[in-house]
Formats: C-alpha cells, sequence, structure tokens
C-alpha cells in the first residue's frame, strides 16, 4: 500500500526537532571565503583577476552537519580532531559561537587542520585552495576521541558520522566506535566515503550515486545497475537502510526488503550545491529520530536540502525555511508516486 503523505504531520516532525540530543563524529572542517568582483583579465596570464571586497570563515564538512543539526532546532554534541593552530583555534570558536560544547575535539599539534579557501566571484566560485593531511590520525589522538565519545554518549538520541576520508575514522576508529554505539543502544547514521564494513550495524546510509560506484566497484548507467549495486552494499554493510542521494533528481530509499521508492526534489533555483549532503544527513536523521518513516524523512530532507542550494556558501536550514517548501516538496513526492 502507498504510504500517505500528510504535510501537517511532517510539519509536526519538524518542531518535534528542539527535543532531540545528537552527536556528530566526523571530519570537522574549517571552510574560508574570499567574495569579491571580475572586472577584467590579468595582464600577466589569461586570469580573471578578482576584487576582494569581503571575507567570511565557516564550520565545513562534519562542521556543517553541526551547524545544520543546531539550525534545525536540535542539541548537537561533536567529537573530531583538530590542528593546535589558528584554522583549530577558529573551529573551536566558531563551535562556542553556535553553542555547542567543543571539549570532544582533541586537539593535536603535528597535524594541520583541514582549511578549505574559496574564491567567490559573482556568485560563482572561482578557485579552491585545500590544505589538509589524509594521513590517519595517530594511536594517542584516536584514544582521546574514544574518550571523548564515551563521555558524549550519556543524553544522546542518535548518532551521525561524517567520515570525508581525511583520516580521522581509520577502520580502527570505526569499529570502536560502533561497538560504543551498539552497546549505548544508540542508531546510527553514516555519511560514508571509502570505507563499508566497519559501519556494519548502523542504521542509516547515506552514499550519494558516486559514492555507491566507488564503495562496490560498480559502473552505474541504469536504475537496473544502481538497485545491484545497492544490494551488494547491502550484503557487505548487512541492516539498515539505505539512502543513495542523486542531485537533481532527489533520492532514491532503499527499506529492507521493500521495492525502491524515488524521492524526487521540487525544482527550484540552484546558486551552489556545495553542503547540501551535510544538510540532507542532518534532516534525514533528525526526522528518523523525531518518528518519521524513512519516506517522510527523505521528503523532509530534500526540503532541507532545496533551502541550502538556494543559497551561495556552506549555507544551513532552519525549520521555518524547511516548513515554507514543503508543500512542493510533499506534491513533487505524491505526483512520483502516483506514475510509479
Amino acid at each position: 500500500m502507498m504510504e500517505r503523505l500528510d504535510q501537517r504531520r511532517l510539519e509536526k516532525l519538524i518542531a518535534s526537532f528542539g527535543e532531540l540530543r545528537l552527536l556528530v563524529l566526523g571530519d570537522v572542517m574549517l571552510d574560508e571565503y574570499l567574495w569579491g568582483d571580475v572586472d577584467r583579465v590579468s595582464p600577466e596570464a589569461p586570469v580573471p583577476v578578482v576584487h576582494v571586497q569581503h571575507e567570511s570563515v565557516a564550520l565545513g564538512g562534519a562542521g556543517n552537519v553541526v551547524r545544520n543539526i543546531v539550525a534545525m532546532g536540535a542539541e548537537c554534541v561533536v567529537c573530531a580532531v583538530v590542528g593546535s593552530d589558528r584554522a583549530g583555534d577558529r573551529v573551536i570558536d566558531l563551535l562556542k559561537d553556535l553553542g555547542v560544547d567543543p571539549s570532544g575535539v582533541v586537539r593535536v599539534g603535528d597535524r594541520p587542520t583541514t582549511r578549505k579557501t574559496r574564491v567567490q566571484a559573482r556568485s560563482q566560485q572561482m578557485l579552491r585552495f585545500d590544505r589538509e593531511t589524509d594521513d590517519p590520525i595517530s594511536p594517542s589522538a584516536s584514544r582521546q576521541l574514544l574518550r571523548a565519545v564515551d563521555e558524549a554518549l550519556p543524553g544522546i538520541q542518535g548518532v551521525i558520522l561524517e567520515d570525508y576520508g581525511k583520516g580521522l575514522l581509520p577502520v580502527r576508529v570505526l569499529r570502536a566506535a560502533m561497538r560504543r554505539f551498539q552497546q549505548a543502544g544508540v542508531p546510527v547514521a553514516v555519511d560514508p566515503k571509502i570505507s563499508v564494513t566497519a559501519y556494519r550495524g548502523a542504521d542509516l546510509f547515506k552514499p550519494n550515486l558516486r559514492e555507491v560506484a566507488t564503495l562496490t566497484g560498480a559502473r552505474i548507467r541504469s536504475e537496473h545497475e544502481l538497485y545491484r549495486a545497492v544490494a551488494r552494499l547491502r550484503r557487505r554493510l548487512g541492516s539498515g537502510d539505505i539512502v543513495v542521494t542523486r542531485g537533481s533528481d532527489g533520492m532514491t530509499i532503499f527499506e529492507g526488503d521493500a521495492t525502491p521508492v524515488d524521492v524526487p526534489i521540487a525544482r527550484s533555483e540552484v546558486f551552489d550545491v556545495q553542503g547540501a549532503g551535510d544538510t540532507t544527513i542532518a534532516a534525514l536523521t533528525l526526522t528518523r529520530l523525531a518518528g518519521g518513516t524513512l519516506l517522510e524523512s527523505a521528503v523532509v530532507a530534500n526540503t532541507a536540502a532545496g533551502v541550502v542550494v538556494g543559497k551561495v556558501g556552506t549555507a544551513t536550514a532552519n525549520p521555518e525555511e524547511i516548513v515554507a517548501l514543503l508543500p512542493a516538496a510533499v506534491a513533487a513526492a505524491r505526483a512520483s508516486r502516483r506514475q510509479s
């Protein structure tokens, strides 16, 4: 039977986000922006000259997941590793500005904080500089991180693992963390990048199409090939539902043995897709923890992603913005299901 989508119920689920407390474990980054304008080409080389007008910084990576959780009204605890450098200091300050306790962030002296510096002109990203390492964190940092996880777990309703492949979550750390979450009976949502089996036992996986292909070694050019790849992924992951994000095509949800369901997005103006995946995992997880079904969670997550792609730079979606776009998202999901 087709699951009924009730907009008022979705609004109630979103309103209850404020009752939730989540733990985010993952690669926290510092997003730096140089904002300006272009009106000429350099005489030194065939490149545009950007006249920088102002600069800004924001939490990126797992930090952007934290930002979105807080923006959506929930409480958040973060466990991560940053360097003992100025960028690390800035990360700590930004967490404090959000009202998030930074005590779970481990500082290490021999590791740089991941920084991504973007040059933006006329709402377009012109260039990006990355300063980072993807070396696995040291055994000492691993022990400190896991102690931080132990201290953060009491009172947590759910966990988001945000793996950007920057060395914070090597297999040994992932398995140790997963044991702790399973012993505590806390549901885990995963945004995976390079590993699979270490996540066994998680409740929700949210890869995008490219990540499904990378994680399974499959070429995905059709719906049938996607279904086969996800079946292969599920065999390696064990239990847990899978949500595959598909950019402008929305997402496809794979819930247990049920038939996969496509959940389209409502068409909206797109300025910047940066950080949309972080918004999606935050909204998916919060809606499920609030009592929503996987379909309801997907509709809310699509809506939240629709909010942030309409903004420039690393952005967030708040409950009012999500609710404002819900009618179009619900209508798109209903139309798709009638056609299927």
